[in-house]
This record gives structure tokens, sequence and C-alpha cells, in this order.
């Protein structure tokens, strides 16, 4: 029985498996998993404002007003994930519906979310808000650009320096609690790995599957397009934009991804030279299907494999980018980023540990869990790798 049930077992479950084999696969995936946990529920997490509160006898949630359209559409993708993941359907149409759900999600926060233009988190420490019947904080009762101006001993502290205040993590230069911009710091680092690494995805399986299939002058000058940005510097081209049209995150993404897709082609065409001359390659193409058809539906799932492992390493570039922009001081200016922390350590007169220690530790844990999940593909695709035992 166990013999049939591993024979009936797809090729991508099989893979699946065997990465999970490993320690190393499931200490990344746990601390992905708890990236996603805080980036999501950031606001729930990590706010200055109640999440519940009970004044007179009406019960209010001061969080869900001030919730921006970020938030409310990041919760809203979350969910919807969530729920397709769910469905009983093919990779192809999951995917289809996520991002048709994200787009149609986006158009309807634009239209019903309504914040507060301004937030005055002075006001969540008067009277209104702190002499209620009852009221539940989030874990971290302090917003990342709450810098606490109305206190005495704002600025700089070290963790558990205070004894009206607890800062597990410290304060930063402004008085921001650390732990709370290390909590919204992990959407900047997640949305740049992933959308970064999409863009690069699909440029790449485009031109290499057209590279692969057809070959000949097609292939020729395809790889000669791959070598011409293969010698892009992208940090280079990162901080021209930067200091022409000022810094924006999504300029980022855009340029991590448009210059990072030439690898992701070389895997795609390897791949389809292989198996442009299979039977069941020959057999759609004289069956009439359409071209998208062929290279997308039928030797797409059979080759996309190797990426797997190529997309892992490419989401920890395209963070350590964007951190590296961030620590030169040239990140993102409105948002918390762990980059960003890591110049304030440098920048400051004394040295501040848990400055540079929280920040930087947070680096190298997202970028050693990203490396760990692909070493783990890596292992479970090769057939050396995975039947090694087996020679012996």
């Amino acid at each position: 029985m166990i013999e049939h049930a591993v024979s009936q077992e797809t090729f991508a479950a099989r893979i699946w498996r065997k990465t999970l084999n490993g320690v190393g696969v499931k200490v990344g995936l746990a601390w992905v998993a708890l990236l996603v946990f805080a980036a999501v529920f950031a606001p729930f997490l990590a706010n200055s404002m109640p999440l519940l509160m009970s004044k007179e006898g009406v019960i209010t949630a001061p969080v869900l007003q001030y919730l921006s359209v970020e938030d409310a559409w990041v919760l809203s993708a979350f969910f919807i994930v969530l729920v397709v993941y769910r469905l009983r359907i093919g990779a192809g149409k999951r995917i289809l519906l996520v991002l048709s759900g994200a787009f149609i999600a986006a158009v309807l926060v634009n239209m019903f979310v309504k914040p507060p233009v301004l937030v005055i988190y002075d006001n969540f420490r008067t009277a209104a808000y702190t002499q209620v019947d009852w009221r539940i904080m989030p874990p971290v009762p302090y917003a990342p650009t709450d810098y606490l101006r109305d206190l005495v001993n704002k600025g700089l502290e070290a963790p558990l320096a205070s004894e009206g205040r607890i800062h597990l993590m410290g304060t930063e230069e402004n008085g921001a609690d650390v732990l709370s911009r290390m909590i919204h710091a992990c959407r900047i680092s997640l949305s740049i790995g992933l959308i970064a690494s999409g863009i690069a995805l699909l440029i790449g399986v485009i031109v290499g599957g057209l590279m692969g299939y057809f070959s000949g002058t097609i292939d020729m000058l395809g790889m000669r397009l791959v070598e011409i940005f293969e010698d892009i510097p992208t940090l280079f081209l990162l901080l021209t934009f930067v200091a022409f049209f000022g810094r924006s995150l999504y300029m980022m993404m855009v340029i991590i991804g448009v210059t990072g897709w030439s690898g992701y082609a070389r895997y795609v065409r390897q791949e389809f030279l292989k198996l442009r001359k299979q039977d069941y390659v020959q057999a759609a193409v004289a069956s009439g299907l359409p071209l998208g058809s062929i290279l997308f539906r039928h030797m797409l799932p059979n080759g996309v494999a190797p990426l797997l492992v190529a997309v892992s390493f490419g989401v920890a570039g395209a963070i350590l980018s964007e951190a590296t922009l961030s620590f030169l001081g040239l990140g993102v200016v409105d948002a918390p980023s762990w980059g960003q922390m890591l110049d304030q350590a440098v920048k400051s007169s004394s040295f501040n540990w848990w400055m540079a220690v929280f920040p930087g530790g947070a680096i190298f844990m997202t970028v050693f869990a990203y490396n760990l999940i692909g070493e783990a593909f890596r292992d479970a695709i090769d057939p050396k790798l995975s039947g090694k035992a087996g020679v012996n």
C-alpha cells in the first residue's frame, strides 16, 4: 500500500516532500512565516492606539478607524491567498485567482477606506483614550512613527532602560520604538523581495522559453540580450535613479526586477532545449495548439523545478539590495527599514549596539532563511544529490 501511494505521488508533491526532510529548510520556512505574519498583522502587533476599548458602555476599535489603505489591502490579499489555497484547482488558475482578487481588493480598498490624513499619536495618551472602562493594547504599544515627543526622556534608549516604559529593543535617535519599526519593516523586505523577483521571473520565463523553444537565430539574439543585462550593475543603476528621480520603493522593485531576469532566462532556456524534442511537445505541436499553450501550459510545468532554487536566492538578493541602499541613506524615507536602522547606528556619535544587532540580525536571518530554502530545493531536485544514498 505504501509503495502504491508513493507511485501515485505527483512530481511536485515528491519534490515538496523531499524538500521538507531537512531541518534547515524547516527553520527557514518558520522564519519566513514569522515575517509574513508580522508584515500582514503589523498594525495589530505594534501600534500606539488601542485595538479595542470601552468608554461609557460604547465599544470602539481605534486601530480599525486609522487603518491605512496599504494595511487594508495587505490584509485582504492575505485572506484571498488563504481562500484560494484551499481550493482544489490547478496552480495556473490559483495564480490567476490571486492576482485578480488582489486587483479587485486594491480597487475596493481605494474606494472605501478613507483613513485620517494626519495621525497625532499624542492624542492616544490623553484622557480620552486612557481613562476608559477597559482597553486592549497591541503587544507592542508603540507605532513605528510615534516618536514620543510629549515625554521628557526622548531620543536613544537602551533596551529596558526606562522604568516607566518598556522598550524591549530600545529606541532610535528620534525616540521611536525599535521593535515596532522592526515589525513594520518586514513589509518592505518581503514586498521588495517577492515583487522584484516576480518581475524578473516573468521576464526570464518569457525570454528563456522563446530562446529554448525556437533555438537558432532567436536563441543567439536572446543570449546576446542576456549578456548585456548581466553586465548591468544593479546597485549603481539604483543609485543613479535615486539621484535623478528621488526615492521610491516601487522604482527599486522595477529596477531590481528588470535587471535580474537573465539568470532565470538561462535556466528556462536550458530546460526548454531538452524538452522541445519530447514526444508530448511534438504531439502538442501536431495538434495545432497555440504557442502560448505549448510553452507555458505543457513545457513550463515540466521545467520549472530549477527555477524554484533560483527564485529563493533571487529574493534574498533583492532584500540585500534594498538593505544596502537604505544603509547608504538612499532608501525609502517615510517607512521603516532594516537598512535604514543600520544607517542610524553608523551615523550616531556613539555606538548603540541595539541599533546594529537587531536590524543586522534580521537581515542575516532573512537572507540565511531563503538560502536554506534554496539549498533544500536544489538537493530535492538534483537526482545526483537525492539519490546519493541509493548509489552507495
